[in-house]
């Protein structure tokens, strides 16, 4: 991108040759089209503020967007988002409809369903990218320790996405919060000595005494604005004799008291006007003069304070420094603050700007005020609309404070708890329950209690807690919630599985028998009911008297319209019970539905447990490009929301690849996760795939170890069910025939529920094992024949190559090589290196010769390329491509380029051919 010559740079900073010369660098890069993001670090008064106002003079020829982060304005969601973003909304309509709506919202400029927080994080990024198209630009977030959580998070998100947008993100931040942890840093210490020296010299001009300007020197630590302060004021009989240089403060807290001096300076007008500036964050001069009127302050104020260098008043209110807001605001008395924020409180306009009035309003109050507390309550209203989760919450809890009566102020306790719940802030939503609890609470509100309890046990680990909680909760709801207390049930069994054995109390048996004596819902069973009935008989009465109840419930996700807030919450669950009637047709029908829903209601906090779901079916079906797509889609979601899932998807396909050190390594990595979770599903999940992967390879002693364990916990369970087969196969190749038979009996039980091609062809195949004879080739037949109708492709080659074995062991050489040889291309074409491996020793075994397996042409592109090449070669335009990787759309053109380059093609059109065919029966999400 050309951007023309670069700008000359702006007037060059005392000492800071180093940091200019790296954020030279940056701003060098953008006008290349390449994109970058930095935190300047640094203590109070050390000169970041100066680095970027050099950035700003430095970048004349680019575009320039700023915000700054005020304190008191932290509790305003996305309040720093919109000043940054302001400038450059004009390009709002080029954005992809979702992304688009989600802004829109979020800046209140239209209503409409909550916008996800990631998907406003890449509007933002889509945004930004859009307004560099026509020249590079420069975003500078000075304060950025005080940016509010939700621009915090969504400016965190754009940083670490940035790549060839030519744009530039700029943070100065004292310390960096947690959203910008682990974003590159350029820390900024205090001048050396000699630079230290002349800017001293450059305030203080003339002799002084030497000891005292060695003292200075040692004070201020190369602290710029310190060397600045902490001589201002002082006489040249102070200077000369150290009298009255500070005392035993922090350096933060020295420069403080030397704002604080010139503030008591100040007339009486002045201070107050000051004060009133310090209490509104936005610096908006109109709104500060009406408020200030109001007080009787004159515009005559405004002259002394400028000339103390304290403060500057143009198209903004500005303070100096950060430090000057602090020293007017936090020594003013209590009521001094309380009339600033009564006055700007009446001078915000109600309509324009309600939130910020609330929150002023909320300021102001010397006690408890229920009209003021109301305001609040629909503030967070609006804010929560507008997807501001954690200003919801803290409009809530301050409503909280302002309420005298017991039973409301329990009442706003536990919406505030269910707002820091949404917001992520788990420890402030227990601190809130225990105020809800503390105070006079009904029945139902005592049972929220415990609800929330045991959601944010879920939430925050999806371990041993919540399902105790959960089942605590759903009992109490009966009496009071019918629905609720059935949908609270499904929860506590959901929290149940994936605690496993390590749920303290209310595992799936006690879940699923209390469930079952709970009052039947009062009018048509919905969707949630299906499933809460399905699954407490599976575990209770078995498979058998579970089917019809399973088969129904899946059914309905897969085919029939449910509710937004149940597809998406549930619609997870449902594929299980597709899975316990070994159904693979209604498993990735209900997820490639799902997934749909999700994608169009942009809910991408949930998008990763599809993905990882659908990865896991793409692995099952034998398109293991697909799953290595959804893979790596997933865990880039995950890691921009934060999501804490157990990595399925990405075990089963190492697990099937068969590369046995790389697979090892990564079910160790999970299943010690999962261990530290508390979820035993994921330990079990970790086992099952260590018996397919040891199978393959031909390591039938530990494939059988893996196996046993997978198949010990809750064996009603799917799970334990599909770990059956795996432990046939190793017991018949370690000679425990015992035991592969008694494991058949389980097997035949398992799969007779569903009689499907899927299960029975599983069944006959782990017969045929056991059996010996015209009875063992039928059954191998059998096998061939019903897996051949599915689309588990791995699941019909391992029935080619069991059956190649048998033959060779039978002599019929010729018979064995061609199913051997039909095993061999199939595992070979999808990739199961550990299952060809061992169909091409068989092969050997039958004197038969083996081709050498090739690399895959896709080997020479990373991930990401292949990722994108795929989504490409579909048809998907780069704009979506964008979306679903959360990358922006120059970023997904540049690395088509580096495809087309690696792949020698010159358009999307080519990838059909330049691409390695898929598997025809697999079907893509």
């Amino acid at each position: 991108m050309a951007n023309g010559a670069a700008a000359p740079p702006g007037p060059m900073l005392r000492g800071r040759r180093r940091e200019s010369a790296v954020l030279e660098g940056l701003l060098d890069g953008a006008r290349a089209g390449r994109s970058g993001a930095l935190v300047v670090r640094g203590d109070a008064g050390v000169g970041k503020t100066a680095l970027l106002e050099y950035v700003v003079a430095s970048a004349a020829d680019l575009g320039v967007v700023r915000a700054v982060g005020v304190e008191s304005e932290m509790e305003l969601a996305f309040a720093a988002l919109h000043q940054l973003c302001v400038p450059v909304l004009d390009r709002l309509e080029r954005l992809p409809g979702p992304q688009r709506d989600a802004l829109r919202v979020t800046f209140g400029l239209s209503e409409g369903p909550v916008p996800d927080r990631f998907l406003v994080g890449l509007a933002v990024l889509g945004l930004l990218a859009e307004a560099a198209e026509e020249r590079a630009l420069v975003c500078v977030v000075d304060d950025a320790q005080w940016l509010d959580k939700a621009s915090a998070q969504a400016l965190a998100f754009v940083a670490r996405r940035l790549f060839a947008e030519s744009v530039v993100l700029l943070f100065a931040a004292r310390q960096p919060s947690d959203e910008l942890a682990g974003l590159p840093e350029l820390p900024v210490e205090g001048l050396q000595e000699a630079d230290a020296r002349e800017l001293l010299r450059s305030v203080v001009p003339g002799r002084w005494d030497e000891r005292v300007h060695e003292q200075v020197m040692a004070e201020a630590r190369g602290n710029p604005l310190a060397l600045l302060e902490l001589t201002r004021g002082l006489s040249p009989a102070q200077l000369a004799g150290g009298f009255g240089l500070p005392g035993a403060l922090s350096l933060e807290g020295r420069i403080q008291q030397s704002f604080l001096a010139r503030v008591d300076a100040l007339p009486e007008g002045s201070r107050r006007l000051l004060l009133v500036a310090a209490a509104e964050p936005t610096g908006d001069p109109a709104l500060v003069w009406r408020a200030a009127r109001r007080l009787g302050i004159t515009a005559a104020a405004l002259g002394p304070a400028e000339s103390a260098g304290l403060l500057e008043v143009g198209a903004r209110v500005r303070f100096r420094h950060p430090l000057v807001r602090s020293a007017v605001y936090l020594p003013a008395s209590p009521q001094e603050r309380r009339d600033a924020h009564r006055v700007l409180a009446e001078a915000t306009d109600a309509a324009v700007d309600p939130d910020r009035r609330a929150w002023h309003l909320a300021e102001a109050a010397p006690g408890p005020d229920e009209e003021v507390a109301a305001e609040l309550e629909r503030a967070a209203g609006r804010a929560q609309a507008r997807g501001g989760a954690a200003a919801a919450a803290a409009f809530l809890e301050r409503a909280v404070g302002l309420t005298s009566e017991p039973e409301r102020r329990a009442g706003r306790a536990l919406a505030a708890a269910r707002a820091n719940l949404r917001a992520g802030a788990f420890d402030a939503a227990l601190a809130l329950l225990a105020t809800a609890e503390a105070g006079p609470v009904d029945q139902l509100e005592h049972a929220s209690v415990d609800l929330l309890r045991g959601q944010i046990a879920f939430a925050s680990s999806a371990g041993a807690d919540a399902p105790a909680l959960l089942l605590k909760a759903a009992r109490q709801l009966e009496s009071l919630d019918t629905a609720l207390a059935r949908e609270t049930y499904l929860d506590a069994w959901v929290a149940a599985l994936f605690a496993g054995r390590f749920a303290r109390a209310g595992n799936v048996h006690e879940v699923s028998r209390v469930a079952l004596s709970a009052p039947e819902p009062a009018s048509a069973p919905r969707s949630t009911d299906l499933l809460l009935d399905g699954f407490s008989v599976l575990v209770t009465e078995g498979r058998v008297a579970a089917a019809p109840m399973l088969r129904r419930a899946a059914r309905v996700f897969a085919e029939e319209e449910t509710a937004l807030d149940e597809g998406p919450r549930w619609g997870y669950a449902a594929g299980w019970a597709a899975c316990e009637l070994w159904d693979e047709e209604t498993w990735q029908a209900i997820l490639v539905r799902q997934l749909e829903s999700v994608r169009e209601a942009g809910l991408l906090s949930v998008l990763p447990i599809y993905l990882n779901a659908l990865g896991v079916t793409a692995t099952w079906r034998g398109d293991f490009a697909t799953a290595a797509s959804l893979v790596a889609e997933g865990d880039a979601i995950a890691e921009a929301t934060g999501t804490r899932l157990a990595r399925y998807a990405a075990v089963s396909l190492a697990g099937f690849r068969g590369a046995e050190a790389e697979a090892s390594r990564l079910i160790e990595v999970v299943e010690k996760d999962a261990s530290a979770a508390g979820q035993g599903v994921g330990i079990r999940w970790c086992q099952l795939v260590s018996g397919i992967l040891y199978n393959g390879l031909g390591r039938y002693e530990k494939a059988l170890a893996s196996a046993q364990r997978a198949s010990e916990q809750a064996p009603e369970l799917f799970v334990s069910a599909w770990a059956l087969p795996e432990l046939i196969e190793a017991a018949t190749r370690t000679g425990n025939t015992q035991l592969a038979a008694e494991t058949l009996e389980q097997l035949a039980e398992a799969t007779s529920a569903g009689a499907t091609d899927w299960g029975l062809g599983i069944h006959a195949r782990s017969r045929a094992l056991l059996g010996e004879g015209k009875a063992a080739e039928g059954s191998y037949r059998e096998a061939i024949d019903r897996l051949s109708r599915t689309r588990l492709r791995p699941e019909l080659a391992r029935a080619h190559l069991v059956y190649g074995e048998w033959l060779r062991r039978a002599n019929r050489r010729v018979d064995a090589r061609e199913q051997l040889r039909t095993a061999e291309q199939m595992f070979t074409e999808m990739g199961a290196g550990g299952f060809a491996g061992r169909a091409e020793r068989e092969l050997l075994a039958t004197g038969q010769r083996v081709r050498k397996r090739t690399a895959d042409t896709r080997d020479d592109l990373t991930v990401q390329e292949a990722q994108i090449a795929r989504l490409a070669r579909d048809g998907v335009p780069n704009a979506e491509i964008g979306e679903r990787l959360f990358i922006s759309r120059s970023t997904v053109e540049y690395h088509l380029h580096k495809v087309f380059s690696k792949l020698g093609i010159s358009s999307r059109h080519q990838l059909e051919h330049a691409l390695p065919p898929e598997p025809a029966a697999a079907a893509r999400p």
